[in-house]
């Protein structure tokens, strides 16, 4: 055989390197949510990816084998050409040349065009690799087999579940959503938010039972009728004698069915009778589940109780919604969300807001499981009720107290003590005290969320 003709098998073996080299890097970097989006849309080569990524093992054990079925093959033509053209130099030469070769152009350069355009590179070369792992099936499985086996010799399986890494990825990918336009940083917030639904709990976003104004049923109906018309919300809690013996919670239309049936007549209404069963949810539900529940019952307020079974507040689906979007309304979003700039570097932030709402809000990363509110951490670290004007500092911060309500903290000043901090956009003129986090008009629910209706 003329020892130039063995220039093309060599040729073959470089291009089969090159193409098994880029192949694994480019398979194992494409992007796996387009590839899903692409198998959706009908791309049957995107489908091709898929599978092969479903059983990465598998895949990259056959192109490893094929790697290292093509490296010696090259090697054993290359030695045997050289030695015939150099003589007993030609081991050397062959070594040489062969690594060159295989580290530029068989490694390297194809693992680097493979990286700079993944996704393209999977779907032209998806169909080629998968012939080429259902043929080396055999050898691949029997190579899985002895590798297992041996691992689990020292105490190492390789059955794990992904979902957590799969979840620690996607967070990964969101938190990499950045740049200077607003709309991206809101829509980094919300996709983070979504993922948090199943790790917070109601009570952490309910409207605690002091800040919800409810409907007394031993009052007379023209009395409670003026509470319903004022209120800006369509549900209220009913109770009779106090406020834990709940009877239901009354609706503004059910209640405007039967002023049109009456024709008007409020003072013969029985309220009591036309409150709709109250819902109760503990309030160690997760935001997850009970958007579930609320989907699932088609309801969207419901009672929280405590693990005694006492009335604690209420939750509706619109405090769910603010999770992921933020919260809603018609006044300024500073004003909504309690949350202001003092305008030295400090916040004014309401007692009430949720510890939650300012990292979200500011930037920050104040621990949010140790209390719910900004006003119980500062009571929690302090362990005891601050009185006004006096300041404390952990986790980074300068809390100061601004204002009390009997034994409730209603605002303070909270201030980065690194001195740096995200500045909020500017709004109309604030009043000189914080508004509260939740407005309501007398008589209404200011939990209610059911603002649409």
């Amino acid at each position: 055989m003329d020892p130039w003709l063995t220039l093309v098998p060599i040729a073959i073996l470089l291009i089969l390197a090159a193409f098994f080299g880029g192949a694994e890097t480019a398979l194992t970097a494409a992007s796996q949510p387009r590839m899903l989006e692409l198998e959706r849309q009908g791309d049957a080569r995107a489908g091709v990816v898929n599978a092969l990524r479903s059983n990465r093992e598998r895949m990259i054990g056959s192109l490893l084998t094929a790697q290292n079925i093509v490296g010696p093959l090259a090697a054993v033509l290359t030695t045997s050409l050289f030695l015939h053209w150099f003589g007993a130099g030609g081991e050397v030469y062959a070594t040489i040349v062969l690594s060159v070769l295989f580290i530029v152009f068989g490694e390297v350069l194809p693992k680097t065009y493979a990286l700079y355009a993944p996704d393209r590179v999977s779907l032209a070369i998806a169909p080629a690799v998968a012939a080429f792992v259902r043929v080396l099936a055999p050898l691949t499985a029997a190579i899985e087999w002895i590798v297992r086996k041996v691992l689990l010799l020292f105490g190492i399986r390789t059955q794990q579940s992904m979902m957590a890494t799969t979840e620690e990825e996607l967070r990964g990918v969101i938190s990499m959503h950045q740049g200077p336009d607003p709309e991206i940083e809101a829509e980094r917030r919300m996709l983070s938010s979504i993922l948090d639904l199943g790790d917070v709990a109601v009570g952490e976003v309910m409207t605690h039972r002091s800040a919800t104004a409810m409907i007394d049923a031993a009052k007379s109906p023209p009395v409670i009728l003026r509470q319903v018309m004022a209120s800006p919300y369509s549900r209220l809690p009913v109770y009779r004698g106090n406020p834990d013996n709940i009877v239901g919670v009354l609706h503004a239309k059910d209640l405007l069915r039967a002023m049109s049936r009456g024709k008007g007549a409020a003072a013969q209404l029985d309220i009591a009778k036309l409150a709709s069963p109250a819902w109760y949810i503990p309030e160690s539900t997760s935001l997850l589940d009970q958007l579930r529940e609320f989907r699932k019952r088609r309801e969207h307020f419901a009672l929280v109780v405590d693990e005694y079974g006492a009335f604690q507040g209420v939750v509706t689906l619109e405090d769910i919604l603010e999770e992921i979007v933020g919260k809603m309304g018609d006044v300024p979003e500073q004003a909504q969300s309690g949350i202001r700039s003092a305008g030295d570097g400090g916040y004014i932030v309401g007692g009430d807001v949720t510890v939650r709402d300012v990292n979200r809000e500011l930037g920050w990363d104040l621990p949010d499981d140790r209390a719910a509110t900004v006003a119980g951490l500062v009571m929690h670290e302090a362990r005891r009720i601050p009185e006004v004007r006096q300041t404390f500092a952990f986790h980074g911060f300068r809390f100061e107290i601004l204002r009390k309500k009997n034994n409730r903290i209603t605002a303070l000043k909270v201030r980065p003590m690194n001195g740096t901090a995200k500045k909020l956009p500017e709004v109309a003129p604030a009043p000189s005290q914080p508004p509260p986090a939740h407005p309501a008009a007398p008589g209404s629910s200011p939990a209610d969320g059911d603002k649409a209706t």
